[in-house]
């Protein structure tokens, strides 16, 4: 017969240490949102002889 204690304990252990490892990750990604330079982000230059946002054909 199975020892279902021992396979709850190894599936617990197993779980949390997925758990752990997750949380890490992601605060690690925070870490570097947070650290990342800010984007260069540059607006165009808008078409000043259009109409609703089409260009004049």
């Amino acid at each position: 017969m199975p020892d279902y204690a021992k396979l709850y304990r190894h599936l617990f252990n197993a779980l949390t240490d997925a758990i752990a490892l997750l949380q890490k990750a992601h605060q690690q990604a925070e870490e570097m949102y947070i650290t990342a330079p800010d984007p260069d982000i540059r607006q165009l230059n808008p078409n000043t002889n259009t109409k609703g946002g089409q260009e004049d054909v």
